[in-house]
């Protein structure tokens, strides 16, 4: 609807009718005209419960639920005139690879629509299309989320191929195009393929619902409320009876926690052929001067480009702390207690015994000495470094092959057969390479976010998929930690290895999904004042609050579990808004 007010048309919602009005009667404005169809009531009634569950103002889904341009509610629903959206290829496969993944395919579908929710173990480089075809619903809709709706081509002309109706919810479409698309959803009986915003499809009959790569940072939306839709889509299935199966190559704790520990894995030899060989390269052993360029990387980049094929060398710099180094032994310094790397930070608050500057754990916050932990050396050195200058000097090391760059928002040479970059090499249309090599893989293995082991399996599983079956391609990983149990997993091609020890770790420490906690950010004031709400549940715990800037600080909140965390959240929020507000972020990812 449009309303006025104060002298200006504003755009509204009609969330219910027949609702007694608070003010008196002859004080009600008249509406002023309908604009469009909106949400349903079921997706109403879903944003009203993602805006309690993300503590966060419903108006943000509203708009996510509601087509880009006008709908007249008289408008008819059509497929014509919708694009018949062409694009890459996302999975390839030769005939034997395929005959034998659509047998797998279909017993594992079989498996999972029997026991809903669930969750897919499925190979990163195996081939899907066969496995989404099995879950769908035979009558009704089915919504199949992806992380980058925009790569789903193969998938999206395998399911119009077996006779469905699909329509694709792209956001880098125009906005007529996503309006028709939204159309047609809310006509039914359809096959919804997209992102985020697919989890809000208007289809009046859901009967299914798929998760790819159910644990992708693409589903959380960075406004307030930090809404996920994999959750969303969880709880949609549970409103309307329908089936819901997760589906990654390394399920999450989270996505196990959701759906009872329900796990469905195909075969093992079917999991080993999708994982490509990995090889480790222990830095430790590495002669001094060599940098990041160890003999190892060294000659499979020179064997990569002699046979003709393209190499990508990946170092993820942006966002990332400092490590440290002992000269001696080589190891990087990391906390005991849960093994993430230290920082230096030199304070009155950090430092040891003796005055000099101590070593803190950004997850754990532990601080100790400015020693080695296995040699006990005090001679400890910083590691840094940066794609520009490690593309100068792989042009020094391969003097005759041309080398590109890629980072966010940057693409120098994309032809070239070695490129330089962060992890936007696994989202950009490029060659698919022979080699991935990533250079200083202990940034992520050792990141002080509690997710660091989930998220550095994430960035294998991309590798994986860019390189293909076995014998297609390979990984190299640079390390000063070959024994970690996120190596281990990719090497061996069981995800359960790392997925054991990131429970162990968790558990310990309270972090997801043994606990649940957000991050409030603002002004000191408003921090301040939420805090002191909060201090109301002896169950809830507060870490800060804590000085980001000049103007801006945080807190984290703890809580049991997701109810009481929420509700003493929209308690805090009420606290603060006299001062301003605060920002809430429920689950984060980067903390």
């Amino acid at each position: 609807m449009r309303v006025r007010l104060h002298g200006r048309r504003v755009r509204g919602w009609v969330l219910d009718v027949d609702v007694e009005p608070e003010a008196p009667r002859e004080q009600l404005l008249e509406l002023d005209r309908v604009s469009s169809v909106g949400p349903t009531p079921e997706l109403l009634a879903l944003a009203e419960w993602a805006a309690w569950r993300w503590v966060g103002p419903r108006v943000v889904l509203l708009r996510a639920a509601s087509p880009p341009n006008n709908v007249a509610p008289a408008s008819e629903d059509s497929l014509e005139g919708l694009r018949h959206h062409p694009r890459a290829e996302e999975e390839a496969s030769d005939p034997d690879d395929r005959a034998a993944s659509e047998v797998v395919a279909d017993e594992v579908a079989a498996d999972a629509l029997a026991d809903t929710p669930s969750v897919v173990q499925w190979p990163p480089a195996g081939d899907r299309r066969r496995l989404v075809g099995g879950l769908l619903a035979s009558k009704g809709s089915t919504i199949v989320c992806t992380p980058e709706p925009g790569r789903s081509g193969a998938l999206v002309a395998s399911l119009r191929r077996s006779g469905r109706d699909v329509v694709v919810f792209d956001p880098s479409d125009s906005d007529a195009e996503r309006t028709r698309c939204w159309r047609r959803a809310r006509g039914g009986d359809v096959v919804v393929v997209g992102g985020r915003s697919a989890s809000l499809a208007p289809v009046p009959d859901l009967r299914s619902v798929v998760v790819l790569d159910e644990g992708d940072e693409a589903y959380e939306s960075e406004r307030a409320p930090t809404w996920n839709a994999r959750e969303l889509l969880l709880e949609r299935a549970r409103r309307v009876g329908a089936s819901a199966v997760l589906v990654a190559p390394t399920p999450s704790l989270d996505a196990l926690a959701l759906c009872g520990d329900r796990l469905i894995a195909p075969p093992e030899q079917f999991q080993r052929r999708g994982w490509p060989p990995l090889q480790t390269v222990d830095r430790r052993e590495q002669p001094p001067g060599e940098g990041l360029f160890s003999a190892a990387l060294a000659d499979a980049l020179h064997g990569t480009v002699n046979e003709g094929g393209h190499a990508w060398c990946v170092l993820n710099r942006k966002g990332r702390a400092r490590m440290l180094a002992c000269r001696r032994c080589g190891e990087v310094a990391r906390c005991e207690d849960c093994g993430a790397a230290v920082r230096e930070v030199a304070g009155d608050a950090d430092t040891d015994t003796s005055g000099d500057p101590a070593l803190v754990c950004p997850r754990c916050g532990r601080v100790r000495p400015r020693v080695c932990a296995l040699c006990f050396s005090t001679d400890l050195r910083r590691i840094r470094s940066g794609v520009t200058r490690v593309r100068e000097e792989v042009e020094a090391l391969l003097p005759r092959t041309r080398v590109g760059l890629v980072d966010a928002g940057n693409i120098e040479s994309a032809d070239a057969l070695v490129l330089v970059g962060t992890a936007a090499l696994f989202h950009a249309d490029l060659t698919p390479p022979a080699l991935v090599a990533f250079l200083d893989f202990d940034q992520e293995l050792l990141a002080g976010r509690y997710r660091a082991a989930e998220q550095a399996m994430a960035l294998l599983v991309r590798a994986a998929r860019a390189v293909g079956l076995r014998g297609r391609g390979r990984i190299l990983v640079q390390t000063r930690t070959p024994d970690h149990e996120v190596l281990r997993a990719a090497e061996t091609a069981r995800p359960e290895i790392a997925r054991q020890a990131e429970a162990d770790h968790r558990r310990t420490l309270g972090f997801p999904p043994f606990g649940d906690l957000a991050e409030i950010r603002g002004s000191l004031p408003a921090v301040e004042a939420a805090i002191d709400a909060l201090g109301v549940d002896e169950t809830v715990r507060v870490d800060g609050p804590l000085v980001v800037d000049v103007s801006k600080s945080a807190a984290l909140v703890r809580a049991p579990d997701t109810a009481t965390l929420v509700d003493a959240l929209h308690i805090a929020r009420e606290a603060a808004l006299s001062t301003g507000g605060i920002r809430i972020d429920v689950d984060p990812r980067r903390v």
